[in-house]
């Protein structure tokens, strides 16, 4: 298939097509002579997995260190597992900052109750 019709069963535009084949994402089956690449159902199919993986919050770099294994595996366990590791992975630095973000909560509360003391401290003068 030419990259119109990709785009299109992909719901990803021409640009977005090119972009990935720029990162090794994505490769034509083959290109014609005169320069136009053709698709097979390998294409379409990463094109979906790329998707999937995106929604489940990973980055193109996380993807590109992913996809193949979802393709050289049949069962796709390897690919899971590795996907597994980097959302795991984003969730402990989330807890991690939720962790500092809490404290540089409880440390503003306290100065801004600390200051509120002092004004009312100068207030009472």
């Amino acid at each position: 298939m030419q990259i119109g019709e990709l785009s299109e069963r992909a719901g990803v535009s021409h640009r977005t097509i090119h972009y990935y084949e720029r990162l090794g994402l994505v490769k034509p089956a083959e290109r014609e002579g005169a320069g136009y690449r053709y698709y097979d159902e390998t294409a379409a199919k990463r094109l979906e997995k790329i998707a999937a993986l995106k929604r489940l919050g990973l980055s193109l770099d996380e993807i590109a260190a992913v996809i193949d294994l979802y393709f050289e595996d049949a069962s796709g366990i390897r690919g899971k597992e590795r996907v597994l590791e980097i959302l795991q992975a984003q969730l402990d630095k989330t807890n991690a900052q939720l962790d500092e973000l809490s404290a540089f909560k409880r440390d503003l509360e306290n100065n801004i109750a600390r200051m509120h003391g002092l004004i009312s401290e100068a207030r009472q003068k």
